[in-house]
């Protein structure tokens, strides 16, 4: 469906790359906006191979400047430049986003052929559209860290069962009924909450690396898609805490709390390469509706 939220996890690893997961990258498709949150190494390269055009981009989301999320950017930047695009690039983080860009930006001889908006955000919503909006919460890591969800608003739309009652003509009544406005045909006023009704909103919302705390249950609460930093399996949750990164149990709890309908992991540590459901096992033990996805894998809601 052409309204549908779509996610390309281009990588999906922690802080160290493995032969078949890359650092973390997630693009957010909504309809014209490509979201990009973190970009970690080589994401440019996981574009081409989800034969992606990375000159779609239009926003991009930094949850924090440890390296595996951001050494992606200065080479993402340098092929946009060159590649000729021409939009700003509006680039959102945490405290601090500003004068790491400028430092990371600075250590290569840049092409700066771009024009990006930087703003750095903390707690809230930040951007709106008339379809959807961005929020922040600040998390808990070894340095300024943010959680983002995007929300799309539920549209009002017609009971074409009360409509074919109504007898009311199609045209610009039924639009103006669609914006919540009443209106008044041959004589009979017609209320609009009578006429229509309102989808959901549907919610993403993406948490990777943080320890467990209090902010993130409401912040992520109801969310159809929930993405979770899943670093460690539940034997190691002493080890989870003390590098400030979370279980995949203490995920699916999150989300079993939140009252979320899909859990994804991701940021999973290279020390389950080998036998990678034990994270997997772990979350669905708590909640059952958890999936582990792989580099390049889709989802759409």
């Amino acid at each position: 469906m052409a309204n549908n939220i779509k996610l390309t996890f281009l990588g999906t690893a922690a802080s160290i790359p493995t032969a078949s997961r890359n650092h973390t990258s997630i693009l957010l498709t909504y309809q014209g906006e490509n979201i990009l949150v973190d970009c970690g190494e080589g994401t440019q390269r996981q574009f081409r191979k989800a034969n992606l055009n990375p000159c779609k981009i239009t926003r991009m989301l930094i949850t924090h400047w440890h390296g595996d999320h951001v050494l992606g950017v200065p080479g993402l930047l340098q092929t946009l430049a060159l590649s000729g695009y021409n939009k700003t690039i509006y680039l959102y983080g945490p405290k601090g986003t500003k004068d790491f860009l400028n430092k990371i930006t600075a250590i290569f001889a840049f092409v700066d052929k771009l024009n990006i908006e930087v703003k750095e955000v903390k707690d809230g919503k930040f951007f709106e559209s008339e379809d959807f909006y961005l929020e922040a919460k600040p998390m808990t890591h070894w340095t300024h860290t943010n959680a983002y969800c995007f929300v799309k608003k539920g549209e009002r739309r017609i009971d074409k069962i009360k409509l074919k009652k109504s007898k009311l003509p199609s045209g610009p009544l039924l639009q103006q009924l669609k914006e919540g406005k009443d209106i008044t045909f041959n004589g009979k006023k017609f209320l609009s909450k009578n006429l229509t009704y309102k989808d959901e909103d549907r919610k993403v919302s993406i948490v990777l690396d943080t320890s467990m705390n209090e902010r993130i249950v409401p912040f992520v609460k109801n969310s159809d898609l929930l993405i979770l930093d899943s670093s460690f399996g539940s034997d190691m949750e002493e080890k989870a805490k003390e590098h400030m990164h979370m279980t995949s149990k203490q995920t699916a709890e999150i989300a079993k709390k939140s009252k979320s309908k899909k859990l994804v992991l991701v940021h999973v540590s290279p020390r389950y390469e080998r036998d990678i459901n034990v994270v997997l096992n772990d979350a669905k033990k708590v909640f059952k509706n958890s999936v582990l996805v792989n580099d390049l894998d889709v989802i759409e809601i």
